[in-house]
């Protein structure tokens, strides 16, 4: 064989198919990347983009066709083998050690050693801080994995495959849990790794951030190319298309009616943990309230003190005019307030559990029969409804959730809380990790609660989607609120002014 030539790609995957138990998943799928440049991959879920990705990294081994890298021929046996050849990866869902500390879960195996070999427990603690100060992320390299957020542990993750230096950078939903500033310090990376011959992979269901760091767009549809296009000439419409084969309409669906007139929750000098101060906000009936700001202003803080998740230290909370004292979560779902929180598969749903179970797990009360007796008919028929209700494309009520794709797991989710007859849901990043054709239906459903009167507190990293929907716009900023916006002055640009006030 010829050594390789300046002109080969850096990586080409020819004729790539894979089954599981016989199911088609990939069909003669072409892949390539020249060095130096980001490639957008782009699919609805269950498209095939994250089954290509495990077969480039190792993770999947059986499969038909082949890998060139470098032009010379490759068959990765383990995800080690892949990462060897310089390929990483920061998968859609987190592998770290809960118990570990953030420092260790970044340089686990390879911990910095001074004199004599010994761990270092000063070098490893400097070397995370300057890896989390180039994300621009403000993650304490000592605290354990278990006691952060969604957001930390996604930077977690992009820190660990960046130390690694790899040739190939696969990306898979990154900016899912992040906003902000950690978005921009991320894409200013990822624009630099191009400037040194790296190429990178970028997986998301967020078109305007693909068109923003892409060079080109690969689209898979039901495990084909459906379409490859240079982003300098590709619009979010036309990715769309490419994604659904279908056009979607409008992605945010129209309000019937706007909001009323009476005050269904009012939460006036809320105090807590760990530095919310002092924030006060109504919601009227039938109004959808966003929460903007960025990761780490205290949002997610504010729903889960409203909930009793977390003890406040002052404030006080009124439901239709009438103060109520919320301790624990169950109180709230007593007194009809629901929570879409933004951690589905750790503290939204049981994963191994059917449809059925997951979608009557607060509402015990609506399938028992007289004494208390549990009515397993009338838990079928309840799950059965919202199945139909939410258009969740499953194969009955006893599908195990974890088989489910992102979208319908959120349709679970929120059947859940639909379940209990809520008079207030607050929805902490409803559409985080799901596809453009899940999205849309996502705020097709939030939009049809609004106009049966729900009042809904929405919280939300993505612009486009606070502003759509929101009929009022609150802004946090270090743990107080900074801007109260009518949806008429809203805009982008003062959002962000309010959130970095």
């Amino acid at each position: 064989m010829n050594p390789p030539g300046p002109t080969l790609p850096l990586l080409r995957m020819e004729d790539i198919s894979k089954s599981f138990s016989g199911v088609p998943v990939l069909r003669h799928v072409d892949f390539d990347l020249e060095r130096g440049e980001i490639v957008g991959l782009l699919g609805e879920n269950g498209a095939g983009k994250s089954t290509l990705m495990k077969i480039l990294s190792g993770v999947h081994t059986e499969y038909e066709g082949r890998i060139l890298l470098e032009g010379r021929p490759v068959r990765f046996r383990s995800p080690a083998d892949a990462h060897e050849a310089g390929i990483g990866i920061v998968h859609q869902e987190f592998n770290l050690c809960p118990n570990l500390s953030a420092m260790e879960n970044l340089f686990l195996g390879r911990e910095h050693r001074g004199r004599g070999g010994l761990f270092s427990y000063a070098r490893t603690r400097e070397a995370a801080r300057a890896a989390f100060r180039e994300l621009g992320a403000e993650i304490d390299p000592e605290a354990l994995v278990r006691d952060l957020g969604v957001a930390p542990q996604q930077m977690i993750e992009i820190a660990k495959a960046l130390s690694h230096r790899p040739k190939i950078l696969i990306l898979d939903e990154p900016t899912a849990a992040i906003a902000g500033r950690e978005i921009e310090a991320l894409f200013r990376i990822l624009r630099d790794l191009r400037s040194r011959g790296i190429a990178v992979v970028f997986i998301s269901h967020k078109l305007r951030e693909v068109l923003e760091i892409s060079d080109r767009v690969v689209c898979l549809r039901d495990g084909e190319v459906s379409g490859r296009i240079a982003t300098s000439s590709a619009t979010e419409d036309r990715l769309i298309s490419l994604m659904v084969g279908r056009d979607l309409g409008d992605l945010y669906s129209p309000r019937r009616r706007g909001p009323g007139e009476e005050v269904v929750l009012e939460v006036r000098g809320l105090c807590g943990p760990p530095r919310i101060r002092d924030v006060s906000f109504h919601i009227r009936r039938g109004e959808i309230v966003g929460l903007a700001g960025l990761i780490g202003a205290g949002r997610t803080e504010v729903a889960r003190l409203i909930m009793g998740a977390e003890k406040k230290t002052a404030g006080r909370l009124f439901l239709e005019g009438r103060e109520v004292r919320i301790r624990h979560p169950s109180d709230a779902v007593a007194l009809g307030i629901g929570y879409v929180t933004e951690d589905r598969k750790r503290r939204g749903l049981v994963l191994p559990m059917s449809v059925r179970e997951n979608v009557t797990l607060a509402v015990h009360r609506l399938v028992s029969g007289p004494l208390g007796l549990f009515r397993p008919d009338r838990e079928r028929d309840l799950a059965d409804r919202f199945i139909r209700e939410l258009r969740m494309k499953v194969s009955g009520p006893e599908q195990v959730v974890r088989s489910l794709s992102g979208g319908n797991q959120q349709k679970v989710l929120l059947a859940k809380w639909m379940a209990i007859r809520p008079r207030v849901l607050i929805l902490d990043e409803p559409t985080r990790g799901i596809d453009v054709g899940a999205k849309a239906e996502v705020h097709r459903i939030i939009a049809g609660l609004a106009d049966e009167g729900l009042a809904i507190l929405l919280i939300s990293s993505e612009l486009p989607e606070i502003l759509h929907l929101s009929d009022r716009i609150l802004v946090m900023h270090e743990g107080r609120l900074t801007a109260d916006l009518p949806r008429a002055e809203a805009s982008e640009e003062a959002i962000l002014r309010a959130a970095v006030a």
